[in-house]
């Protein structure tokens, strides 16, 4: 799995936008899809909610990707 450390420097980013700003996807169409989906979790359960705040300690994970991320 490939891991990505993301460090922000605001109380918290969107998740949709997180997904943009760490280069896992290239728009924010297809980052909207791939949670709509059930493709990702946030701290290891399902997010379906596009503009979940995550913030320091949190961990992204798209298994469809193969990628995870972590802010740090």
């Amino acid at each position: 799995m490939k891991r990505i450390e993301i460090s922000i420097k605001t109380e918290f980013i969107k998740l949709d936008s997180l997904l943009k700003y760490a280069g896992v996807v290239e728009t924010g169409g297809i980052a909207k899809e791939i949670i709509q989906d059930g493709n990702v979790k946030f701290n290891g359960e399902v997010c379906t909610m596009r503009g979940k705040k995550v913030r320091d300690g949190d961990i992204i994970t798209i298994e469809e990707l193969n990628t995870e991320i972590e802010i740090i």
